[in-house]
């Protein structure tokens, strides 16, 4: 029997008290006489809350069993405050993770946001080792990188620079992924999700075409999600551009490091990814209760219930499992690993 692993979940419903606890943050960083804000009591009823009537709910629902799960992306907000102001909300809303997980061990698995503040003399990359390696400790399978900590101005380097290094280091030492993943854009000139999202998603892809990332760690594993941004429908551009440029071909320059998801929201989009992209690049993934929550006037369906579209294709038995499950299991081995504890 195959598991279905959402490999794309966030908590965008999280308690009142935690959210507050933000608003304080923010409001001290405005008027620095007021006091350090003190991390809230949060019960567990109160985790339950948000989660079982919305993400739980869902994926019962839907008819997944599984999903890596986040902190919410556009709060992530690297680019708010100081490095310390950095550090302390990352671990707030990765401690919250955990305890989700902790409540819901069946269905959640925990991926981590990182602490890169742009202000930083190396952008935070110290704080986000240390804060992978705590996450990981905890049981964390992989983490959320940001190409651009600086919400929308795009002031860090490529993602094949080595100012990443050190990083990239941590995440083969540890053996885990990272799904790439802006947060909130200040740039009024970008809609987050719309706009910023998607263009940050198509950046890394030519990122990582233009550079040699994959010849230094060639065991890194990116995913870059919602679909893969316009890359899937620029397929061709991109294989030009990458002989233009005098690179190898994408399906060994970048494809043997690289996995979209199919957090795509309607059926023809889903049909030319997985006509476009090898299917073993490819994860199942939904950002249910994310981007887009709304119903499909065309369909009657939520536009977020993308395993609809996966199971309108004509996939192989083969094929189902890998996107449902055995691309995630690949891509994140402690996943893996802690499936096969579990006896699956």
């Amino acid at each position: 029997m195959t598991l279905i692993i959402d490999c794309h979940g966030h908590h965008t419903v999280a308690p009142k008290k935690h959210l507050d606890y933000r608003e304080a943050q923010k409001a001290r960083l405005k008027d620095p006489s007021l006091p350090e804000p003190t991390r809230p009591d949060i019960s567990d009823d109160e985790i339950r809350e948000g989660i079982e009537a919305n993400q739980l709910k869902l994926v019962k629902e839907r008819g997944a069993d599984m999903t890596i799960f986040s902190p919410r992306a556009s709060v992530m907000e690297p680019h708010v405050g100081d490095a310390q102001t950095a550090v302390h909300w990352s671990r707030a809303c990765n401690d919250l993770i955990a305890r989700v997980v902790d409540l819901y061990p069946e269905t959640f698995i925990g991926v981590c946001m990182l602490p890169q503040n742009p202000e930083a003399s190396d952008g935070g990359l110290k704080n986000s080792v240390e804060e992978l390696k705590r996450c990981v400790d905890m049981g964390f399978i992989g983490c959320n990188l940001n190409p651009d900590p600086s919400g929308g101005h795009w002031t860090a380097p490529p993602l094949t620079d080595k100012f990443w290094y050190p990083f990239y280091e941590a995440m083969v030492e540890l053996d885990v992924p990272a799904m790439i993943h802006v947060s909130g854009s200040c740039n009024p000139a970008f809609h987050a999700t719309g706009s910023y999202y998607i263009a940050a998603d198509t950046n890394a892809f030519m990122q990582f075409i233009q550079g040699d990332l994959f010849k230094d760690f060639p065991d890194l594993r990116f995913i870059i999600p919602h679909g893969g941004g316009a890359v899937p429908y620029h397929w061709g551009r991109y294989r030009g551009l990458a002989d233009m440029l005098k690179q190898p071909p994408l399906d060994g320059h970048v494809m043997q490091n690289v996995y979209f998801d199919t957090c795509v929201y309607h059926q023809p989009g889903i049909d030319l990814l997985f006509e476009v992209i090898d299917h073993k690049n490819i994860l199942f993934g939904s950002e249910m209760v994310g981007a887009v929550r709304g119903i499909d006037p065309q369909t009657g369906q939520y536009f977020d219930d993308t395993k609809r579209y996966v199971d309108a294709l004509n996939l192989s038995e083969d094929d189902r499992h890998n996107i449902y499950e055995g691309n995630a299991r690949r891509v994140y081995p402690r996943l893996d690993a802690a499936l096969k504890a579990r006896g699956l």
